[in-house]
């Protein structure tokens, strides 16, 4: 039974976790790093003088891997929830573990006691 409710808070971790995984991907989904390459040098004369901002935001690139968002870049809540899912994780799984060599040690206590009254009284049967 031990195992079991440990199975249990595992799955329902996981379940949380996956849960999370989806709001910090929405919650960053437009998170991105730019860098500013070079502009081309054939501007006609006419567009460079209204079109600064446009041509800025043209010659900006997305900078895929500083576009990583890292733990310490996320927001307190969502540290807070992925801590706590993460440690319940591993708090569930070593419930599961424990329980499972727990039941198997009584078990075998309980083979070993059932293999001593066999030895000691033998079934008679007729």
């Amino acid at each position: 039974m031990r195992a079991l409710c440990g199975a249990i808070i595992t799955a329902g971790a996981m379940i949380g976790l996956g849960l999370t995984a989806m709001g910090i991907g929405t919650r960053y989904a437009n998170y991105y790093h730019y860098t500013v390459r070079a502009p081309a040098e054939d501007k006609s004369a006419e567009g460079k003088a209204g079109d600064d901002k446009a041509a800025d935001f043209l010659t900006r690139e997305p900078d895929f891997e500083k576009s990583q968002v890292k733990i310490g870049d996320l927001d307190n809540p969502m540290k807070v929830c992925l801590t706590a899912l993460v440690g319940t994780g591993l708090v569930g799984l070593a419930i599961t573990f424990i329980g499972l060599a727990y039941h198997h040690h009584r078990r075998y206590h309980e083979h070993l006691h059932r293999s001593q009254q066999a030895a000691a009284n033998p079934r008679l049967t007729v």
